[in-house]
Formats: structure tokens, C-alpha cells, sequence
């Protein structure tokens, strides 16, 4: 299983140019996330900060109980060792081939002999769907191939912690749409934490288990993707939409002189650009048939029914409806629109003693009715 990544307070300057600040997240052991925001607000700089590329200023990045802002040299590079990364270009050595490219961790990190190496590397080449092209040159194949390849690479240490950083750069939305896939993939197989940051919103809507988004040197929300797809936050909804219509401009955030003047115009009949409002969950992607469920969308799935009322209601809903009817009967909740019937309640399979009493009908769902109905001309 993937390592749980717990970030406290970070805090990243350069100079007087405070980057963000105060970002406190938990990344769920071997779930998906994805990081969104404006261009320019830091997630590539928080990508490298959390493996310790460079130093915060402040807080805390606790990975396997250890914090890499403060721990020793020996300790980072070591705790380094659970990560892989996929950077925006692939990172490849122009003048090795793929195989090469594939194994220089190995041959730099370990004392594995070449025996074993190429084992390791065509066994990732071929999950990455690059078998037969481990001869090829950086150079002489597509830029979807050279992601491929950066994660192949990237896969060879059998990480614990997946970091993406814009994987759709340069991609076409098809191109995208297949490397969104080979993450689920990859999580299903090997069960890491993966954290990826993207400027795609389809990626980012139909891919993670948890989303979330960075905007004028705060962060804005992360948690389930429900919660941030449902949210009325204005940043959250042009960002997800597209539209010039909101707070973000073209030097990151406008004044209110600026959204003043562009809501007039909009008003009088501009167009605001973007999509059409995107509304409602769309169904999350799966991994390929045939390969094994995804380990961490089930723990996903516990865990979030545990704090299932602390979440806005849009999210609830959306939460509830993605379960099955059997999951629903599970957990001793349904949608507000539907009204269990006596058989749904029946004991078939009794909700998990850490649920009890955490789901309150006037915050969650109906309920469950405790009894059977009563029968005869008494019942009411």
C-alpha cells in the first residue's frame, strides 16, 4: 500500500514573493489526487518541495513518520527513495534509449545485477505500453511515448508516493484522456499514492479520488472529489468552467474595479468563453478489465462515509448516489428522494459499528427504519 503523506502548514517563499502559504493536507495512502489552480500559483514548486527539492520555509511534510523539512540529509535521501516522479517533458536522457533511460535508477540506487534490471525494466515497459520500443531514442518517438516512458522510469523503484506533474502538457485531449487511464491503471496494479497536478479539467473531473485547488497563495479546498466538483465557491466554478466570468484574470486574481467592469460587459452580452456550465458528477474512471480492483478506492470509500456529515449537502448526495444499492443498504444510507422500503432495511448485511450514529438523518440521507412495519388495522 501507498505511504499517507501529511502536510502541515507549509509554507514556501522565494525572497518577498510568498508562494503559499499554510498548506495543510492529508494525501489518503495509495488513493489518487489531483491538485488544480491558475497557472503560476506553485503547484510545480509544491511538487518539489514535498520531496524535499526544495526547502519550505515552514511546516511539516511527514512521510513514514519522518518530517523532510527537518530531517537529516542521510534521511531525505533515503525517504526519496519512496517516490516516483513523472515530470512535464518526461525528463528522458536525450542520448539513452528507453531501456537505458528505464534503468539508470536502478543501476544508480540499488546493486541489482543486469539480469535482474532488465526483468524490472521490460516488466515496466510493458505496463506503461511501451513493450518492443525499449531500443528507441528520446528523439525518435511521440510525446504521449516519452510520458510513458518518464513513468516507466519513474515506476522501476517500486514507489510508494506517484508524483505527476502536468501530464496533458503537450498531449492531445485523446492522448490525455489514454495516459488518465494508465494511472488508474498503474494505482490498481502496484496500490501507490498518486498526486498529480493539471490544468485538465476532464482529467481532473473523472479521474481522482480527491481534489483539490490552489489560488492566491492559499489553498482553497482538498478533499473528496465531490466536494470541490458541488462547490458554489466562485474561483472553484470558473476554473472548472473556463470562463473569464470570476476572480481569476489574467495576473492571477483582478481587482474589483476589473470584475465590476467584466460583469457589465458580460452582462450586455459578451460571451464569457469556457464551456457551458458544468454541472454534476460525472462517473469516476475505472482501471482496464481485467486488472484488480483498485485497493484504495474501496479504502476511499470507508473513509469517506466515516465524515459523510461533515460535508455540504451537493457532495452527500453525489457520495450517495455513486453507491450501489447494496452499498447504500450497507451503510444505512440513501438519496433524499427515495424512500427505503422494509426489505431494503432488513439486517442483510448490518452497517459497520464505526458508522453508527455518524450519519444524522436532517445532515445525510434517510435512514434506515429500525422495525419491521407495524401490521393491522392499528398500523400507522
Amino acid at each position: 500500500m501507498g505511504a499517507e503523506v501529511v502536510i502541515e502548514g507549509l509554507t514556501k517563499s522565494f525572497g518577498r514573493q510568498t508562494i503559499w502559504r499554510d498548506v495543510t493536507l492529508t494525501l489518503p495512502p495509495g488513493e489518487v489526487s489531483v491538485m488544480l489552480g491558475p497557472s503560476g500559483t506553485g503547484k510545480s514548486v509544491f511538487l518539489k518541495s514535498m520531496i524535499g527539492l526544495l526547502k519550505p520555509d515552514r511546516g511539516k511534510c511527514v512521510i513514514n513518520g519522518v518530517d523532510i523539512v527537518r530531517c537529516s540529509e542521510h534521511k531525505l535521501y533515503e525517504t526519496r527513495k519512496l517516490f516516483g516522479v513523472l515530470f512535464q517533458d518526461g525528463a528522458l536522457f536525450g542520448s539513452m534509449n528507453l531501456y537505458d533511460n528505464v534503468a539508470f535508477p536502478l543501476r544508480e540506487h540499488t546493486k541489482k545485477s543486469e539480469t535482474e534490471i532488465r526483468r524490472i525494466v521490460l516488466e515496466k515497459l510493458e505496463m506503461t505500453g511501451l513493450a518492443g520500443a525499449d531500443k528507441k531514442l528520446p528523439g525518435e518517438i511521440s510525446g504521449g511515448m516519452r510520458k510513458r516512458a518518464g513513468l516507466a522510469r519513474a515506476l522501476v523503484l517500486d514507489p510508494e508516493i506517484i508524483l505527476v506533474d502536468e501530464p496533458d502538457s503537450g498531449l492531445d485531449p485523446v492522448r490525455t484522456t489514454y495516459i488518465s487511464q494508465l494511472f488508474l491503471d498503474v494505482n490498481a496494479q502496484i496500490d501507490a499514492t498518486f498526486l498529480i497536478v493539471t490544468h485538465n479539467i476532464n482529467l481532473a473531473r473523472t479521474v481522482p479520488d480527491n481534489l483539490g485547488m490552489l489560488f492566491r497563495k492559499e489553498l482553497v479546498m482538498f478533499g473528496p472529489r465531490e466536494v470541490l466538483l458541488t462547490s458554489e465557491e466562485p474561483v472553484v466554478k470558473q476554473f472548472l468552467n473556463g470562463r473569464m466570468d470570476g476572480p481569476i484574470g489574467m495576473s492571477e486574481e483582478k481587482d474589483s474595479a476589473t470584475i465590476a467592469a467584466e460583469r457589465a460587459m458580460f452582462e450586455a452580452g459578451h460571451h464569457a468563453g469556457g464551456v457551458e456550465e458544468v454541472v454534476g458528477i460525472p462517473p469516476q474512471m475505472q482501471p482496464a478489465p481485467g486488472l484488480p480492483t483498485r485497493q484504495g478506492a474501496i479504502r476511499r470509500k470507508d473513509r469517506v462515509m466515516k465524515i459523510l456529515h461533515k460535508l455540504p449537502d451537493a457532495a452527500q448526495e453525489g457520495i450517495i448516489a455513486s453507491l450501489s444499492p447494496e452499498e447504500q443498504r450497507r451503510y444505512g444510507v440513501y438519496p433524499r428522494t427515495t424512500t427505503p422500503t422494509w426489505e431494503q432495511t432488513v439486517e442483510t448485511q448490518p452497517v459497520p459499528s464505526h458508522h453508527q450514529g455518524q450519519l444524522p438523518t436532517g445532515e445525510v440521507a434517510r435512514l434506515p427504519r429500525s422495525g419491521r412495519p407495524e401490521q393491522g388495522p392499528g398500523a400507522r
